[in-house]
């Protein structure tokens, strides 16, 4: 029997991925009370069982103390199953904007403050993320994508190493996204904005791709960029780093970096076994 347990943030997409296993055949029992978990697994695993797919969502909750979960966790390896765990995150900041939207009250706020939840929730939950089997980190992936990631870890049952890429185009005169791991500058290279055929255009279109990459020194960064990023990307899965944020930029966010962009993702996807997105922040500022 394939047993996983789904657990993490409040507000990191737990229920989505609940929802996306069971899609997959596996069957799925939200926030069961602690003291009954045992005895569900001993009914999962009695002889002439005829699931051998199941998930279990387990919470943080403000009624139950995560030891307890832990305790938990141990039973059901002494019983004789070798579970997999899957722990949802997102950013703080994601969280927070997450709550704010839906107007709940976090699990941990006490009726206090939802950041002050989130903390109390992270700090508890430190121990066991970092026991996880899979890490997946929603804060910049759409719920395809993270289907397209979860099929890879349940599905094709492909290696994983819980590393999240996001590359993205960027601006300059809009500023350096704030959660940039490594910054690209490549206003280097000519500018298509000043080509009058292709200034309302994007590195989106086929046009301005081919006026970018037809100088050599924009071959040239590629190819030096992705070596780069070959080289770093098992480093920092060494380090335990769950999230990498690639950000190149130009001066408008439209032409130049977009290209290059689309570029790095095309030459990064299905080249290892991380998640891979590409966002155009500024692509459509303007414009």
């Amino acid at each position: 029997m394939r047993f996983v347990i789904v657990t993490g943030m409040s507000g990191g997409g737990k229920r989505t991925a609940l929802k996306l296993l069971e899609d997959m055949g596996f069957y799925c029992v939200d926030n069961l009370p602690v003291p009954l978990i045992s005895k569900f697994v001993e009914l999962m695993m009695a002889p002439n069982g005829e699931i051998t797919k199941v998930a279990l969502g387990l919470d943080v909750r403000a009624d139950q103390s995560f030891m307890d979960i832990q305790r938990a966790l141990d039973d059901i390896k002494e019983l004789g199953c070798m579970y997999e765990l899957l722990f949802m995150d997102a950013s703080d900041q994601v969280l927070l904007k997450r709550y704010k939207e839906s107007r709940r009250m976090h699990p941990l706020a006490n009726e206090g403050r939802v950041e002050d939840g989130i903390h109390k929730e992270r700090n508890t939950l430190s121990v066991i993320k970092a026991t996880a089997d899979y890490v997946i980190d929603t804060s910049k992936i759409l719920t395809r994508e993270l289907k397209e990631e979860m099929d890879r870890i349940f599905v094709n049952n492909e290696e994983y190493n819980s590393l999240m890429i996001n590359i993205m185009s960027f601006g300059f005169k809009n500023g350096i996204p704030a959660d940039s791991d490594l910054v690209f500058d490549v206003r280097f290279l000519p500018n298509p904005f000043y080509i009058e055929e292709l200034k309302n255009k994007t590195g989106n279109n086929k046009e301005v791709q081919d006026y970018v990459m037809n100088f050599p020194e924009a071959v040239s960064f590629l190819d030096k960029l992705t070596d780069m990023v070959n080289f770093l990307i098992p480093n920092y899965v060494k380090e335990g780093k769950y999230q990498l944020v690639i950000s190149i930029g130009c001066t408008g966010g439209k032409h130049r970096s977009v290209t290059l962009a689309n570029e790095l993702y095309k030459r990064m996807k299905n080249q290892g076994n991380y998640g891979l997105t590409l966002t155009h922040r500024d692509e459509k500022h303007g414009l």
